[in-house]
């Protein structure tokens, strides 16, 4: 692959650390995520100057612009009908945001965890009932993104069998629910809790598939460590996203943005982003 048709590479960044990397963000118009909102002491609160920030910051940037919706302290899936209410109102906050930023992404924390993996088939009515509780939950969210030109996008979070979060996503049947993969989540369900290696969830996300966090890890905890510091297979990756039709944004998700230049410069001397 030559270096003009390799994959653009963006990241997810608070507003604050707009500034420091505009230039680089703007010099290919990379993916970028915003990471602010999802604070639930910034989108509770007045948030509208950080948004009004943001937009000042990423005016003329020609790319695509995403935010983490907010999911500190709940689930999509709750049996609460409170909750589920009160998730409700938080997603569509965060809508408000989207049309503030300009953004027409947001990323959302699937439902499923390392418990479900094992028991969703111990009750026949189960798989069912947390679609239709995520449903519930979401059903004014989706009317209001479709509204608005966003997509939700799913992540993995302790996702075993990346086929049932599909599911999920495929049973609202339309094309502003899709799927995103975190690739540590991934990496650490395959070697902590027996789930298929990160390409595999490339793979089975397929033409669903709308947004990847990039991060490296171990396999043992969510490390967000620069790429090429964990043991993630990158070749095999970027391979599995380059048979997709589809360009999903892609961000590099680091817990310390000193390695977003190092994490670079690896995926460029591997031949695999730009």
């Amino acid at each position: 692959m030559s270096p003009t048709t390799l994959p653009v590479i963006g990241a997810a960044l608070a507003v604050k650390e707009l500034e420091a990397f505009r230039a680089w963000l703007f010099e290919k118009d990379r993916d970028v995520e915003l990471q602010t909102f999802h604070d639930p002491r910034v989108i509770t609160g007045d948030w509208r100057p950080q948004a009004e920030a943001a937009a000042r910051l990423l005016d003329g940037h020609a790319g695509r612009i995403g935010m983490h919706g907010p999911f500190w302290g709940f689930t999509i899936d709750s049996m609460d009908p409170d909750v589920r209410a009160l998730v409700t109102s938080r997603f569509l906050t965060g809508l408000e945001i989207c049309a503030v930023v300009g953004a027409t992404q947001m990323v959302i924390h699937s439902p499923y965890t390392t418990w479900d993996c094992n028991n969703l088939d111990n009750d026949p009515t189960a798989r069912q009932r947390q679609i239709d509780l995520v449903h519930d939950t979401l059903a004014p969210v989706v009317t209001r993104a479709v509204d608005q030109g966003v997509t939700l996008v799913v992540e993995n979070i302790e996702d075993i069998d990346p086929a049932d979060r599909k599911r999920l996503v495929e049973s609202f049947a339309s094309p502003n629910v899709r799927l995103s993969i975190d690739t540590g989540h991934a990496h650490y369900a395959h070697v902590s809790t027996g789930a298929p290696p990160v390409d595999y969830f490339v793979t089975s996300a397929g033409e669903m598939l709308s947004h990847v966090h990039l991060q490296d890890a171990d396999g043992y905890a969510d490390r967000h460590w620069a790429i090429g510091e964990g043991t993630i297979l990158w070749p095999s990756v970027f391979r599995a996203l380059a048979g997709l039709s589809v360009r999903p944004h892609l961000v590099l998700e680091l817990r310390d943005k000193a390695g977003i230049v190092p994490s670079m410069e690896y995926l460029s001397r591997m031949g695999l982003g730009q």
